[in-house]
C-alpha cells in the first residue's frame, strides 16, 4: 500500500489481520478503545466477528470459547482492564489457549491519568494471574514494530499454545508516524497443530514437558474439554500430587525451554563501552538519542533494546552486561524492570534506575543527567 501516516493502535489491528486474526471481543477503554473500533470494521470484511462485550470479563470469556473453537483471536485494554482480565488470563493459561492480549498502558494506579502514559504494567503483566506460571510479553517501541509484534505474538500464541502479551502505551497508540507496513519484514506465519479424529483425544497430551499437544478444535470430530480447575491430560479433574506437579512442570517447561526462541532484541555495542543503557518501549527512543548525545561527547556507551520482556530473555542481558562497570535503566515507571537487571548484574556493576510517573516522556537529557554522565 505504500507510506501511510498510522497511529499505533491501527498498526497493531493491521498486524492481527495479517496474521489471520478472525475474533476481536474487547470493551472500549481509554487509550486502547480505537484497537476495538479498527477490529469492529476490519474482522467483518473477511468473514470474522468482531464484538464490543459487556465488561473486559466477558470480552476474555468470548475471546477463550472462540480460540478454543479454532479462532485466531485479539482483545485489547489499559490497565484497568488487565485488572479484570486477570481470572481469565489464568484460565486461558490451564487450557492451553492461544490468543493475543495488547495493552495500551497509561498512567495508574487505579484510573489514574486515562489519556496520560506510562509504562507501568510490566511486572504486573508478569504475575497477571494466580500461580504463578511464566508468560509471553512483547514490548513495541514505534508504530512499525507495534505491527511487526502484534503479528509475531500471534505466531508465539499458535506455537505454544498459551495466551500472549503486547505491553505497548498510550504514546505508541496514538501517535502517528509515517510508515510502510509493506516494507517490514515478517516470519512465515505459524498455524497451531491440530490433530485429524481419534479414538480418544487427550487435550493436553505429551510426552516430555515441553512439549506443545496438538489441539481439536470444539465442536469438530473429537470429544474436546475444557477445565479452570486442576486436571490432567484427558482435561478430567485431579488431585493426585504427582499428576497435578506433571502438569504445571508442562506449562512450565513450553514456555521456559524456548526463552532463546522468543527472545526479541536490538543491540547497539560500541568496543570498549563500560557503560550499557537497557531499555524497552516507548523510552528506548530517548535511549538512543541519549546514547548518540553521549558519543558525540567522547563517552562509550552501549544500548540494549528488549522487544520480549517475558519470558525474561536472560542470555541477551547477560552477554550485554559482559564487561560493564554501569547500567542504566530508564522506565516509564518507579522502577520494575530493572529488578530483572540487578539481579543478573555481575557484583560490582552499578545499576541506575532513570524513573518517573509524571505523565510526561523521560527526555534524553533526563537519561544522562540522572545516569551520570551529563
Amino acid at each position: 500500500m505504500g507510506r501511510e501516516f498510522l497511529e499505533g493502535n491501527e498498526a497493531i489491528a493491521r498486524g492481527a489481520m495479517k496474521a489471520g486474526c478472525d475474533f476481536f471481543a474487547g470493551y472500549p477503554i481509554t487509550p486502547a478503545s480505537s484497537i476495538l473500533h479498527y477490529m469492529l470494521q476490519l474482522v467483518p470484511q473477511i468473514g470474522g466477528m468482531a464484538i464490543q462485550a459487556e465488561d473486559e470479563i466477558a470480552s476474555m470469556g468470548f475471546c477463550i470459547a472462540a480460540a478454543m473453537a479454532g479462532r485466531k483471536v485479539l482483545t485489547a485494554t489499559s490497565g484497568p482492564g488487565i485488572s479484570l482480565y486477570s481470572e481469565n488470563v489464568g484460565l486461558a493459561q490451564m487450557g492451553e489457549t492461544p490468543m493475543v492480549i495488547v495493552n495500551v498502558q497509561r498512567q495508574g494506579p487505579a484510573t489514574g491519568s486515562a489519556t496520560k502514559g506510562a509504562e507501568g504494567d510490566i511486572q504486573f503483566t508478569r504475575w497477571v494471574t494466580s500461580g504463578g506460571l511464566p508468560v509471553i510479553a512483547l514490548s513495541p517501541a514505534t508504530v512499525g514494530e507495534a505491527y511487526e509484534l502484534t503479528y509475531r505474538a500471534f505466531n508465539l500464541a499458535e506455537q505454544y499454545r498459551s495466551p500472549v502479551f503486547v505491553l505497548t502505551s498510550k504514546e505508541v497508540g496514538v501517535t502517528r508516524e509515517s510508515v510502510d507496513l509493506d516494507e517490514i519484514e515478517l516470519p512465515p506465519l505459524v498455524g497451531r497443530s491440530r490433530v485429524g479424529p481419534v479414538e480418544e483425544y487427550l487435550p493436553h497430551r505429551f510426552e516430555q514437558p515441553a512439549e506443545v499437544p496438538p489441539v481439536s478444535d470444539f465442536g469438530g470430530s473429537n470429544i474436546a474439554r475444557f477445565t479452570t480447575s486442576t486436571h490432567d491430560q484427558a482435561a478430567y479433574l485431579t488431585t493426585k500430587p504427582a499428576v497435578v506437579q506433571e502438569m504445571i512442570d508442562h506449562y512450565v517447561a513450553k514456555i521456559d525451554t524456548a526463552v532463546d526462541d522468543m527472545a526479541l532484541f536490538k543491540e547497539d555495542v560500541q568496543e570498549g563501552a563500560e557503560i550499557l543503557i537497557v531499555s524497552y518501549g516507548i523510552i528506548s527512543r530517548s535511549a538512543a538519542v541519549a546514547v548518540k548525545e553521549a558519543r558525540a561527547r567522547g563517552i562509550k556507551i552501549s544500548s540494549l533494546v528488549l522487544q520480549t520482556l517475558w519470558p525474561l530473555p536472560k542470555r541477551a542481558i547477560t552477554s550485554a552486561l559482559d564487561g560493564m562497570k554501569k547500567v542504566i535503566v530508564p522506565e516509564m515507571n518507579m522502577g520494575q524492570y530493572i529488578l530483572e537487571i540487578e539481579r543478573l548484574a555481575p557484583p560490582g556493576v552499578e545499576v541506575v534506575g532513570v524513573n518517573k510517573m509524571d505523565t510526561t516522556l523521560i527526555s534524553p537529557a533526563e537519561i544522562l543527567r540522572v545516569g551520570g554522565l551529563s
